[in-house]
């Protein structure tokens, strides 16, 4: 419902630091007194330190659990960056200091509270309820003793005692509260008019010798990045599938028949019954006696065949069917005892059986309805049956052509020829692959990656960085066979290192043409904007004119669809001073608002409940990190110039 509270923290003051991963991910599961001091300390806090050795593991596991979370598709560039290593050495800083305190002051807690919260784990549940057994089965899956898992939870429950009553005795006055409400909740009447920089761009003339002007002026920010043209293989289904032989017409038959239930629906009856129930230790005279009725019930039964269901109300001693009629449902010919089979399956629509002697006692049958085979003959379903037949070919060779591909890649380093020879796959080029991305085709003189049909398969982080590893770079190897999917894999080789660059004029000429088109249409735009804001602004504002849109009542929860800058600009309009004209400039253009009315914001008390909780959970959030803050300026958190080498990626591992 508060979206905008979640997505605009900073105007509530909460600047919080949001970790990549859980802290006992980082540091492991053991008890927050079991930490070793090392000789390379990076950061000092208090009496003890965070070492380049915890920096180090942390790293490694935190890029281990991201590649697992994302099945070999993340890269590990994203975290070989200043900022990530900064926020991770922080998360250790603060680790290391809430064990400090919790060691100092002795926080722990009960086994009666570990036992609550382990059992309160949705992953260790099975309906609700805690299950040793899924307990035990999680444990194993993870490497994890049952000693280990409840050491590290007693850990984390308790270093979170040492800030948790903060964040729990958070409050937020009702009065706060209230001013927050109305600030979101307070409408705008607006009407618009927009002047999109599209509508002018057919007016934009750009000249050969405006292009060479911002190419002098502005050519450090063309600069391309390191780049290569590849070569690559691929083997996916369309290639596995290309020139598979004909599927013999016996084949196609025999096929049919096997599966013959997904193209055929055999004939099926809509039954019911009356049953007499016969003990398996019933006497002969009782089974007589029990014969007898069923036979005089049969007869009923088949003088008004419309009125079984009554009659199995009253007589059957089916209590699981009686009360339904008898009804036993649709049965699929072949499903029951041949006998029973026979005679069920030889009735019509409304007829009733014979007495029939049968599992638990006699039974009288009653067709309610009967249908006969239904389905696809072979010749009508021939062209799904090979295409199906093909489908299993294809898959057999793809494995098998998978298999070739590994061997034969690893067995010819230097070149894809002999594998695209034996396994007849198209050796392709791409050109224009980054590091960490595909550069647009404007960019590429030839052979775009990114206008390739494979885009998507060569801007696979796996590929790329196979690409980018220092064998490849190198000594121009093949990759290793990357499995992107299931049925897809790919094995690539660099064909020539382009060095980062400011590409010439003419290959980039087209791009600044259409840069500098969009920059002249964006200023047309917002003069024209400008001109009839200063008109509306002269005239009398009491009636809107024609061109504008329909009113939307805007808030800052529910803007509408509009722009954050077009929100923000409405509601900072005095209410009592309108309405008034303002123009806002957007991406696509210029806006001319004509703000018509307002309204003062209110909250149901539901709405107002929701808007406490979240405020006082993010008021909490702050105060945990301004506690924090003091608790390190009373540690004395001193940063040691080892940290900045750590910090630059020269100390690291």
């Amino acid at each position: 419902m508060f979206d905008f509270i979640r997505t605009h923290q900073r105007l509530m003051q909460l600047i919080l630091l949001v970790l990549i991963l859980p802290s006992f991910v980082l540091i492991g599961v053991s008890g927050y007194t079991n930490y070793v001091s090392g000789d390379q300390d990076l950061v000092k806090v208090g009496d003890s330190a965070v070492t380049l050795q915890d920096f180090d593991q942390a790293r490694r596991n935190q890029l281990q659990q991201l590649q697992q979370n994302s099945q070999g598709g993340f890269d590990p560039s994203v975290l070989d960056n200043r900022e990530a290593r900064s926020a991770l050495l922080e998360s250790l800083v603060d680790r290391r200091l809430l064990v400090n305190t919790a060691t100092k002051e002795r926080f722990s807690v009960s086994d009666a509270v570990l036992r609550q919260t382990i059992s309160s784990m949705p992953q260790l549940q099975e309906n609700g309820q805690f299950s040793p057994a899924r307990y035990n089965q999680v444990l194993a899956s993870v490497g994890l003793t049952t000693r280990d898992f409840e050491q590290g939870q007693r850990a984390e429950l308790s270093l979170d005692r040492v800030l948790g009553p903060v964040a729990l005795t958070a409050n937020v006055p009702p009065s706060v509260v209230g001013l927050v409400g109305k600030s979101l909740t307070e409408e705008r009447s607006v009407r618009l008019l927009a002047f999109p920089a599209e509508d002018y761009v057919k007016d934009v003339a750009v000249s050969e010798d405006d292009i060479k002007s911002w190419y002098e002026q502005n050519k450090q920010t063309l600069e391309l990045p390191e780049q290569v043209q590849a070569q690559y293989v691929l083997l996916n289904e369309a290639a596995a599938m290309a020139n598979l032989p004909a599927v013999g017409e016996e084949d196609l038959r025999r096929y049919y028949d096997q599966n013959k239930t997904r193209y055929v629906q055999p004939p099926r009856v809509d039954v019911s019954h009356i049953q007499i129930s016969v003990a398996a230790t019933a006497s002969d005279d009782e089974r007589k006696k029990a014969l007898a009725k069923a036979e005089e019930i049969a007869a009923k039964a088949k003088a008004e065949p419309a009125s079984f269901a009554e009659l199995a109300k009253a007589e059957s001693q089916d209590a699981g069917t009686a009360k339904d009629g008898g009804r036993l449902g649709w049965i699929t010919k072949g499903s029951w005892p041949a006998n029973l089979d026979q005679i069920i399956f030889s009735l019509g629509k409304g007829d009733v059986s014979d007495v029939v002697d049968g599992p638990g006692g006699f039974h009288v049958f009653h067709a309610n309805e009967v249908q006969a085979e239904q389905g696809e003959s072979f010749d009508e379903a021939r062209a799904k049956v090979e295409s199906e037949v093909r489908r299993q070919l294809g898959a057999d060779r793809f494995a098998e052509m998978a298999s070739k591909l590994t061997s034969l890649v690893y067995d010819n380093p230097a070149s894809l020829q002999p594998a695209a020879d034996e396994l007849g796959l198209k050796i392709k080029s791409a050109a224009g692959i980054a590091r960490d991305r595909l550069l647009p085709s404007d960019q590429v003189p030839a052979d775009a990656a990114s206008a390739s049909e494979d885009a998507a398969i060569l801007d696979d982080v796996r590929v790329r960085r196979a690409l980018f590893s220092p064998q490849a770079l190198a000594e121009k190897q093949n990759s290793g066979v990357i499995e992107i999917s299931p049925d897809t894999m790919v094995a690539v080789r660099v064909e020539k290192l382009i060095p980062a660059h400011v590409p010439e004029l003419a290959q980039v000429s087209d791009h600044i043409r259409e840069l500098l088109v969009q920059e002249r249409a964006l200023a047309a735009s917002q003069k024209a904007g400008e001109e009839a804001l200063a008109g509306f602004q002269k005239e009398s504002a009491s009636d809107a004119p024609e061109k504008f849109g329909s009113v939307l009542a805007i808030s800052r929860m529910n803007p509408q669809g509009l722009t954050k800058s077009i929100t923000d600009a409405a509601l900072a309009i005095d209410s009592e001073k309108l309405p008034q004209y303002l123009g806002v400039n957007v991406p696509q253009g210029y806006v001319v608002l004509r703000v018509e009315g307002g309204k003062a914001g209110e909250l149901d008390e539901s709405m107002q409940a929701t808007l406490s909780s979240q405020l006082a959970q993010a008021w909490g959030k702050a105060e945990e990190q301004a506690v924090l803050r003091e608790m390190k300026v009373q540690a004395k958190v001193t940063m040691l110039p080892e940290a900045e080498e750590a910090l630059a990626g020269e100390r690291t591992e």
